[in-house]
């Protein structure tokens, strides 16, 4: 495990996103009460179109300030977009779950709990892909390697004993 990367993470994840996730809800509902359709929807369209971009950012440069690099941005340019995308097969869900059933009192909390689940995909994402679902989810579902190579492998291994087999 690599402390140092566990430390950052920890440390954006403690003085922005959580803070910033309390305030954030706190907006929203005093801007759009309730649980009716038509403001769960536009707390999901302004939570996706503003907080997420913004939550986003936030993590790649500020773990990169605390790493040192001297290119902050270079994370979030190889990175932001496709993080984005994924985000939005995870989040608008998640948060129309929070907005629609979840009670207001525990809302940041169920917030908080996703956050973790998917802050486990962006530490996987910023060291071994390119914020894709599909790189960050490879440790859990190895590429399968294709029956085709094995043939051939095999192949060739029928090939070489059989040219190294001497003359009768």
């Amino acid at each position: 495990m690599d402390w140092s990367q566990t430390r950052n993470v920890a440390v954006v994840a403690f003085s922005f996103h959580g803070n910033f996730n309390f305030f954030w809800m706190r907006f929203l509902e005093r801007r759009f009460p309730g649980n009716s359709m038509r403001m769960v929807m536009k707390k999901l369209f302004l939570d996706q179109t503003a907080a997420a971009p913004l939550a986003t950012s936030v993590f790649y440069t500020a773990v990169s300030f605390l790493e040192g690099k001297e290119d902050i941005f270079e994370d979030w340019r190889e990175k932001f977009l496709n993080t984005y995308k994924t985000g939005l097969m995870f989040w608008p869900f998640m948060q129309f779950l929070n907005f629609a059933l979840v009670p207001l009192y525990i809302r940041t909390t169920f917030t908080g709990c996703c956050a973790f689940v998917w802050a486990t995909f962006l530490c996987f994402s910023r060291q071994t892909g390119d914020g894709t679902a599909r790189a960050a989810l490879a440790w859990m579902f190895p590429p399968k390697h294709e029956p085709e190579e094995e043939e051939v492998d095999s192949k060739h291994e029928v090939e070489e004993a059989a040219s190294s087999k001497p003359l009768q």
